[in-house]
């Protein structure tokens, strides 16, 4: 039993993630951007951190790998180009009219979110810990930007067909919503996860292990 209650948040990672793509989102958001935030974010912001949160408990654990503050900036590099990748409108469009475009997509949102938020919870050393706050925060500040300027942007970005609203928006307005996601869900869970890990941080007592990030 104990072991059930350490795992739930693997378990409820898998049923969300199952819900996420079998569900209505996937062709809702072929032609509605909210409902493609929607998913995006479902996916990088809830799915992962579930997901990395219970392989932490299953005994994941990341100090032993070599150069671990390489890898963290690594991952964090590569997580905001994924994100902002795939919203450029020549991508966006692409995975929203291709079926194998879309399956690439939500692949690597799931990859780059899992890797960064793997590196927050089965990080154990000093050293590891504080780049992975810093990376945090970097995801924090980008994915706010990005939000920012799907809100102010005068006129649609992408091809209007894909904006067609959900929901009850128009499609401006649609877009909008899309960057409101980003901005105050996005930007703020990775705003937070920093914040905790930071807190962790500063709460652990143990010298820094310099050798662990080696």
């Amino acid at each position: 039993m104990r072991a059930i209650r350490e795992m739930w948040p693997l378990t409820l990672g898998f049923l969300l993630l199952a819900s996420f793509w079998l569900g209505p989102l996937p062709a809702m958001s072929r032609t509605a951007f909210s409902a493609h935030m929607l998913l995006h974010l479902g996916i990088v912001a809830l799915v992962a951190p579930l997901l990395a949160l219970g392989l932490s408990r299953a005994g994941v654990q990341l100090d032993g790998m070599r150069n671990l503050r390489g890898w963290a900036i690594l991952a964090f590099s590569v997580e905001m180009i994924v994100v902002w990748g795939w919203h450029a409108p020549v991508l966006h469009e692409a995975a929203a009219r291709h079926v194998s475009v879309f399956v690439v997509q939500q692949l690597s949102f799931l990859l780059a979110g899992l890797a960064v938020w793997l590196l927050g919870f089965a990080a154990r050393s000093k050293a590891a810990a504080s780049a992975t706050v810093i990376g945090f925060f970097f995801s924090f500040v980008h994915m706010t930007m990005l939000g920012m300027l799907l809100i102010l942007a005068p006129a649609l970005i992408y091809p209007a067909d894909l904006c067609l609203g959900a929901f009850g928006f128009e499609q401006l307005e649609d877009q909008r919503f899309g960057g409101v996601l980003m901005a105050a869900w996005g930007g703020l869970v990775y705003m937070a996860g920093g914040v905790v890990f930071g807190a962790r941080l500063l709460l652990r007592e143990e010298p820094d292990d310099s050798s662990a990030a080696a």
